[in-house]
């Protein structure tokens, strides 16, 4: 993110035609004024708020997490088997710690999500690429042929960042039994959960009862409450390995944000309509890509889903050179498709993500014409 930033450098946006940032999949409003509330009195009633708490997060909200989880999953899950952490990368190092050392191999599915893959490299994991077929999905088949001695787990996030894709429940089913037929972890992170466009529970993993022995559950409060700032994830997972991931996060941050978590627990309980509404609106805006992308001779879309849409692009420049043209030419700052793939993949170089999610329809429409007025 940080060198897409520096492409702005020098760059000047006139009033009548303003930078469009499709680079970054973050709300930028703030949260609604019900939930400020509930964080200024908070802050201003409750002493503990400013006080370290337990290391696995609040009593409340873990149980919270818990039985809303179970209920939407159709599923049994207890809050000894729930986690707070700060934010969900901090959950995914956090699990990361317990299950894979240096030298040791994590496949992750391509294009990955980049925070995934830079954690891994720092401490010396190897991250194995596994292609992904039509609709950006992945396949258990072809992820069974690249396990090694050396896998610890299989990371997949559902809805796809940075793809879009919403992956079946069959799908995530068949690699649960990949990861049990040979010892693995399956992490699936559910970040972007309150925006996929199925109705209903979007797999039945938690059904199993079994569950906790293989499967590991990802999740961030910051897209639905945005709470960015706050920094409050979550991890659902085996109460054993719960106990390893508390040694990690008690020497790293000793527990999550105190008042981000008050705010959690507050929008878990009231604001269920308002998520709703974010979500539709959400949808409405990915409908708007979809067709958008349509008409634009060249183009063509991979994948689109959540807060994402992931194409490739028609130009002859290679995505890294194509984006920074974008920000010159056309006044708009997106992220080209060679940060999410490996290096020795020349499909990233064809590829680009958008990141939509702040961006209503009309400017939307003004992305496309933006898109439309290039020469290639």
């Amino acid at each position: 993110m940080r060198e897409a930033r520096r492409w702005l450098e020098g760059v000047s946006f006139p009033p009548e035609r303003p930078l469009i940032n499709v680079s970054q999949a973050a709300p930028v409003d703030p949260p609604p004024e019900a939930l400020r509330k509930a964080i200024a009195e908070a802050a201003l009633g409750d002493p503990q708020a400013h006080l370290y708490g337990p290391v696995l997060g609040l009593p409340a909200l873990r149980a919270e997490l818990a039985a809303q989880w179970s209920a939407a999953y159709g599923g049994q899950i207890g809050a000894a088997q729930v986690a707070i952490t700060q934010g969900c990368n901090q959950a995914f190092c956090a699990i990361m710690a317990t299950l894979a050392a240096q030298g040791d191999e994590v496949i992750l599915p391509t294009p990955w999500y980049f925070n995934h893959k830079m954690w891994l490299d720092m401490q010396g994991v190897k991250a194995v690429p596994l292609p992904t077929g039509p609709g950006l999905l992945p396949d258990a088949d072809v992820a069974a042929t690249l396990v090694t001695p050396r896998t610890r787990a299989i990371v997949l996030v559902s809805p796809n960042n940075p793809g879009g894709a919403e992956y079946p429940a069959e799908t995530l089913r068949a690699f649960l039994a990949l990861a049990r037929a040979r010892g693995l972890a399956l992490i699936v992170d559910e970040t972007y959960r309150d925006f996929d466009a199925r109705s209903g529970a979007p797999h039945d993993l938690f059904a199993d009862p079994d569950w906790d022995d293989s499967f590991i559950h990802l999740y961030s409060f910051s897209k639905a409450y945005r709470l960015t700032g706050h920094r409050v994830g979550a991890i659902v997972a085996s109460a054993e390995r719960l106990a390893e991931v508390e040694k990690f996060l008690d020497t790293v941050a000793i527990c999550p944000n105190q008042l981000g978590q008050i705010a959690a627990l507050w929008g878990m309980r009231n604001l269920a309509q308002w998520v709703a509404g974010e979500r539709d609106e959400i949808l409405a805006r990915r409908a708007a890509m979809r067709a958008g992308l349509a008409t634009l001779p060249g183009w063509k879309t991979l994948g689109c889903g959540a807060y994402f849409a992931y194409v490739e692009h028609p130009s002859p420049l290679p995505a890294p050179e194509f984006a920074r043209r974008l920000v010159r030419e056309a006044g708009v700052l997106l992220l080209p498709g060679t940060m999410f793939m490996p290096a020795s993949d020349p499909a990233g170089a064809r590829q680009l993500r958008i990141a939509f999610a702040n961006v209503d329809a009309t400017g939307i429409a003004h992305l496309m014409e933006r898109f439309r007025s290039l020469t290639f």
